[in-house]
């Protein structure tokens, strides 16, 4: 069932009419005046659009043919190593876990979706449609807020009975599974662990892409989840007419603090963020609002695709070694879903996810757990310019064509839209900071390099090449090195800056919610706040719902 779609959705290149739809209302809420929308109490409000970064560079597009892009995305592949054999180990990074993989994808769907056909965006980059809100605002989870977006919200009798609509985010439920002769010991029961879904099995959420796989798919719940235990929290201190904006404003800094200092600085380097905001963006700069950078969104932040897994110790039931049990391999977290999957009503029961699919949080986060779940906790692979092999084998298309090959699409992409060699923006962004650029014999190097260096791409790199050798050769493959560094976290940077209503509005503010470190709010806190919210006094029957 998962079939072409499956292909489709990792190569970013495909968007359902549900999508197309729902956007439809997110453009208009965003050229409304600002009072149209309840997501006004400070989320970015405005058209946004796609252009160059370094437009110093347009006339310097790096060119190559397919045939060549081809050769080299077939070089960057990770061998094929059997479940549980112990070379897997030097292939993961220690420093990231494997939950931020799929957090890196939240993050991009909330702030880029190109709609444009390639052909028509490239007559005039510049003016190319950006679909998502020029900000870290949620408006993925929140959609244009409860006017416009009134099916994301849970409804509730009020005094006389009447069902009225509250400030609480929709819920679904995962459906009980059952255990059999050939699936011992995967008898759960119904769980509140879906996303809301129609009776066609479609995610009711502010962006369909986010039911593209289980694990973001399941990150969207955290955050609907994370919305309601905040309005719980907020609950007697403000009015009742500002509680949905004043939790939704409350999430959005929270998840703003979050994604530059959890997540960015995961990628870069401690203290990058206060060094940016100190000294000032020198490469990403706008005049009133921010523009979604070709190079970024093209090129360097497709590195989340360096540090998929092929297989992840997903819970109990699905892990890594398992001889009577699945698997929790990457393609199977496709099935599960509607976008890209088999969920639908045309089969009685498959309009949800079976609860034996749940994820187990301290499986993917940085969470308490006991010592045989930390033995099997999944880390991120490595940054670096080899894929999961089944990155390589998309679903749909005939084995070992260019079609299959996720990383000829991501080369292909970077030739189409114009951008330029990873040297023509080395030497630009050195003329502002000093860093050790990586020369083509370094690029050259390893079974990949000498393949690239064969087709002349160690003088002449494609960006999002570059961006994974430079941070294998000057990250240890465990972060970035310093132009995709500087990039990501200038990006970053700039879009809570261009969002007037952002934390950073705030200078006296910070995280105030409960965290392990006060003053601080990570992944794991968010994750551990909802499961104190959901199950208060027994945190792992919300972390790990289907137990151990």
């Amino acid at each position: 069932m998962a079939g072409p779609n499956l292909r489709q959705r990792i190569g970013h290149g495909f968007v359902s009419r549900q999508v197309l739809a729902e956007n439809a209302v997110i453009a208009a809420a965003q050229v409304a005046p600002a009072a149209a929308s309840p997501l006004a109490v400070g989320g970015a409000q405005g058209e946004a659009f796609f252009d160059f970064m370094f437009g110093e560079l347009r006339g310097q597009a790096l060119t190559a043919t397919d045939d060549d892009l081809l050769a080299l995305a077939r070089a960057m592949a990770e061998p094929d190593l059997p479940a549980g054999d112990p070379r897997q180990t030097a292939l993961d990074n220690p420093d990231i876990p494997a939950g931020f993989t799929y957090l890196g994808q939240f993050v991009d769907h909330d702030i880029t979706l190109d709609l444009t056909p390639l052909s028509e965006a490239m007559a005039d980059p510049g003016m190319t449609r950006n679909f998502r809100t020029p900000g870290l605002d949620l408006d993925c989870v929140y959609g244009a807020g409860p006017g416009p977006h009134r099916f994301l919200f849970a409804r509730a009798p009020n005094a006389d009975g009447a069902m009225v609509d509250t400030p609480k985010l929709l819920l679904g439920a995962a459906e009980v599974s059952v255990e059999g002769p050939d699936r011992p010991g995967q008898q759960v029961p119904q769980l509140p662990n879906d996303l809301p879904r129609n009776a066609q099995g479609v995610a009711l959420i502010g962006d369909h892409r986010n039911d593209e796989n289980l694990i973001v798919a399941q990150i969207h719940l955290a955050f609907l989840k994370f919305h309601n235990a905040v309005v719980d929290h907020l609950k007697g201190t403000v009015a009742d007419d500002r509680l949905f904006a004043e939790a939704a404003r409350t999430v959005r800094w929270h998840y703003q603090w979050m994604v530059l200092h959890d997540w960015v600085e995961r990628l870069t380097e401690t203290g990058i963020v206060a060094r940016i905001l100190h000294e000032g963006r020198k490469f990403y700069r706008f005049r009133t609002k921010p523009f979604m950078p070709w190079e970024f969104s093209g090129a360097v932040y497709r590195l989340g695709h360096s540090m998929v897994r092929p297989r992840y110790n997903h819970n109990r039931i699905f892990r890594t070694p398992q001889p009577h049990l699945a698997e929790g391999t990457f393609n199977f977290f496709f099935r599960f879903t509607n976008l890209s999957g088999g969920l639908d009503s045309g089969t009685p029961g498959q309009g949800t996810f079976p609860s034996n699919w749940v994820i187990d949080w301290r499986r993917y986060f940085e969470l308490p757990a006991p010592d045989a779940i930390k033995a099997e906790f999944n880390q991120s692979r490595r940054l670096d310019p080899l894929l999961a092999g089944e990155l390589h084998r998309l679903p749909g298309a005939a084995a070992g064509s260019a079609a299959a090959s996720l990383a000829f699409r991501n080369l292909r992409r970077g030739v189409q839209i114009g951008l330029p060699s990873g040297q023509a923006v080395a030497a630009l962004m050195r003329q502002k900071i000093n860093f050790d650029a990586i020369s083509p014999a370094e690029i050259a190097t390893g079974p990949d390099g000498a393949v690239a260096k064969s087709l002349g791409f160690d003088a002449r790199t494609p960006l999002w090449y570059y961006i994974l050798k430079e941070a294998e050769l000057r990250g240890e493959g465990k972060r970035l090195g310093p132009v995709g560094a500087r990039i990501v976290a200038e990006v970053f940077v700039g879009l809570v800056q261009g969002d007037a209503g952002s934390y950073l509005s705030d200078p006296a503010w910070k995280p105030d919610l409960p965290a392990a470190v006060p003053g601080t709010f990570f992944m794991a806190d968010l994750l551990s706040f909802v499961a104190a919210w959901e199950s208060p006094g027994q945190l792992d029957k919300s972390l790990n719902p289907v137990g151990d």
